[in-house]
């Protein structure tokens, strides 16, 4: 399964009704380091299917969102369980911290 791009209310609809932890990542189209970690999270998507969900939110198209849970850098990556926060990394990261968000 690739990453999929939410909105606001595709979070709200997601994240408290996942069996599966979901890893967020807050982005932007003109943020460079968010270009460089992309490809990184499509690879833990298909690799750990079934596992996670990974999903991704524009910041510039959902001001709310990001403000909600206070995004002040991007990218920043939230990984949910049960609905609640469970970690985030800021920066472009190794993918084995971005695995250890869904351990």
């Amino acid at each position: 399964m690739s990453v999929q791009l939410i909105n606001e209310q595709q979070f709200d609809e997601i994240i408290p009704n996942s069996a599966v932890p979901v890893i967020v990542d807050f982005y932007a189209d003109w943020c460079q380091p968010c270009k460089r970690i992309a490809p990184v999270l499509e690879e833990i998507s298909n690799e750990a299917e079934g596992r996670v969900v990974v999903c991704k939110v524009n910041v510039d198209d959902n001001q709310k969102l990001a403000a909600r849970f206070s995004v002040m850098s991007i990218p920043i990556v939230i990984s949910f369980k049960n609905g609640s926060v469970y970690k985030r990394v800021v920066g472009v990261v190794p993918k084995d911290e971005l695995l250890a968000l869904i351990e």
